[in-house]
């Protein structure tokens, strides 16, 4: 796969439309929302898609400035022509499944993101009650993750994650469109993946070994030298390069979550990204392998049980939405007119309105086979 070079920062996406909070940093705890959209759902989705922000103002005024309560609103490719007219962004399309000789990435159902960050857990858990307050009944919850921060940034594998997080300029350069979909700029494109952990088998490793799967090593971070690193690592592969060596970047906001009681240990990725590109050639490196390495040694401790890519418009989009598309058969012939002899009663004119409505390996086992 192509993979277009970055251009320098200070272009048109960072002038020109608002993005949303997708820069922002870090926080102590998440919720990751993912749900489909249901037929004749629409009208109420594009309500609350242009209210994000008002009902996201809202929750956190109550904890202010502390609180940092932000929510990114993302848009999958088969929910697009369903919600909006007119040009839809250039990189869009459903996930990519992908198949190795060992490791599998699935594609599973998402029409919309709701990425919630905060401070504290509760002001992420109160706005996603209110989102889905407005949204049952128009909406099927696919996959609902409820993240903490660990430790110093750690996952529960207990490694740092994000540590090649691009910063200021460079992040916006990463991670927002420019002037190469004029009609998209400042929007980005995000992955998300669920990833499941046997930590059994992991923590079975010696450090040593553990720290030859990551790249890097694990009390001070540090990545490994190019002549100790393996070239399965899970760094090795994951980092992408130019062909004149410039390191293609995306800005990972991945959170631990869990359940001990279910023995439930996971990592919940979510990239950002100017390009799906960029995102797309990491993980056909991590589960189809290079010439090098068959695959990402950590697929061996850690599952991916879901795989969406989404759109996140920038707040002048969502604040003023395009047009919706015309529902099918909106413009229904009108009768003709029938003269009805005097000496005869009128039968009741037929009905022409038109009745439109429309893992372990995983908790989402209810969901088709992608």
């Amino acid at each position: 796969m192509t993979v277009e070079p970055t251009e320098p920062a200070g272009s048109s996406a960072v002038a020109g439309a608002e993005p949303q909070e997708v820069l922002s940093p870090l926080t102590s705890a998440a919720v990751f929302l993912v749900v489909t959209v249901d037929q004749g759902g629409e009208a109420a989705v594009r309500d609350l898609l242009s209210d994000v922000a008002g009902l996201t103002r809202s929750v956190g005024f109550r904890a202010q400035p502390e609180g940092r309560l932000s929510c990114v609103a993302a848009i999958g490719s088969d929910a697009w022509d369903r919600l909006f007219t007119g040009p839809r962004p250039a990189g869009l399309h459903p996930f990519r499944e992908l198949v190795g000789n060992v490791h599998r990435a699935p594609a599973t159902p998402g029409d919309l993101l709701f990425h919630i960050r905060a401070a504290r857990q509760d002001l992420c858990f109160a706005l996603a009650a209110e989102i889905m307050a407005r949204l049952r009944g128009s909406v099927t919850v696919r996959d609902e993750v409820h993240g903490f921060k660990y430790f110093d940034e750690r996952d529960l594998l207990g490694f740092v994650d994000g540590t090649e997080n691009p910063t200021g300029a460079a992040a916006r350069a990463a991670v927002l469109v420019a002037d190469e979909d004029p009609d998209f700029t400042s929007g980005s494109y995000v992955i998300v993946q669920k990833y499941l952990h046997d930590m059994t088998a992991w923590e079975a490793l010696p450090v040593e070994e553990q720290e030859r799967v990551i790249g890097r090593r694990k009390l001070s971070d540090i990545e490994l030298a190019d002549d100790v690193k393996p070239a399965d690592s899970h760094v090795a592969l994951t980092t992408v390069t130019d062909p004149d060596g410039t390191e293609r970047q995306i800005l990972r906001d991945n959170m631990p979550f869990g359940a001990v009681g279910r023995a439930e240990f996971g990592t919940y990725f979510i990239g950002y990204a100017r390009t799906p590109d960029v995102t797309e050639t990491m993980l056909e490196r991590m589960f189809l392998g290079t010439e090098s390495a068959a695959h990402d040694r950590i697929l061996a401790f850690s599952t991916a049980v879901t795989g969406c890519l989404f759109f996140a418009p920038t707040t002048d989009f969502l604040e003023d939405l395009p047009e919706a598309p015309h529902s099918p058969g909106a413009e229904a012939e009108v009768p003709r007119a029938v003269v009805v002899p005097p000496s005869e009663t009128p039968s009741r004119p037929a009905d022409t309105s038109l009745g439109i409505g429309s893992l372990k390996r995983s908790p989402l086992d209810e969901q088709p086979a992608p």
